[in-house]
């Protein structure tokens, strides 16, 4: 027998996407985030746009360990037409692949997607309904499209491949923090960015042993440099201001 698809006579276009919050964090520029999302465990808030406060719209989210979040690569560089290939960092910046094949921000769409942990569901007195939590690879202030419950039981793939970028899963870099530097910072903080240095922050084409790298995280200015596999921290200060 035939069968007879009803027509589709409303199909959208496009969308006009509209953030429902954005992220607070630590990381006030793009060098230095963690290249994925639960590589270093910093903690950050989600803060809802007004008509999004009501803790109704978070009904039963206090039932889930993690979150995925939709978010906008608002700091990539515009281009006009989209790269079909981007070079991964991790393949040392000189290997094109399949932007499809990549989590480049270099996209059709510039559209992120990061599994995190939730943890905690707060009501804050300016800002109604605040989410806290941890493993974000966000910039402060990134537009947040849309949250959604991680399901384990659907979306866990023990089997599933990983594909080039497994190759590169268990890279680290040593990191060295003379101990007069250490003494300037409380413990947490300086486990947290000794995490974040380990990951190696730099761009992969560039290897000069001797060029001082600079980064920020929370009130903290961070200079160090890279000599094969250690990292070096040259100094840590508080910002100025």
């Amino acid at each position: 027998p035939t069968v007879c698809l009803p027509e589709r006579k409303y199909r959208r276009k496009s969308m006009n996407i509209q953030p429902i919050g954005h992220i607070k964090c630590d990381f006030s520029e793009k060098f230095g985030i963690p290249r994925q999302s639960g590589l270093v465990e910093t903690s950050a808030r989600i803060i809802f746009e007004p008509k999004f406060r009501s803790p109704d719209a978070f009904r039963g989210l206090e039932g889930y360990s993690h979150i995925w979040l939709l978010w906008e690569f608002d700091r990539a560089e515009t281009r006009k037409e989209p790269s079909l290939t981007v070079r991964p960092p991790r393949l040392g910046g000189n290997k094109r692949m399949g932007v499809f094949a990549t989590r480049s921000p270099f996209r059709p769409n510039p559209i992120g997607l990061s599994l995190v942990k939730l943890e905690h569901i707060i009501q804050d007195k300016k800002y109604g309904t605040v989410l806290e939590i941890s493993g974000a690879d966000l910039c402060d202030g990134t537009p947040i499209f849309d949250i959604k419950p991680y399901l384990p039981h659907i979306e866990s793939k023990p089997s599933a491949r990983g594909g080039f970028a497994k190759e590169a899963a268990d890279y680290r870099l040593s990191v060295e923090v003379p101990e007069k530097i250490e003494k300037r910072l409380p413990f947490d903080s300086l486990e947290i960015i000794k995490k974040i240095l380990s990951e190696d922050p730099r761009p992969s084409y560039q290897s000069d042993p001797e060029r001082v790298y600079g980064m920020s995280y929370g009130k903290w200015e961070i200079f160090f440099k890279v000599e094969k596999s250690v990292l070096k921290v040259v100094d840590i200060c508080e910002k100025l201001g």
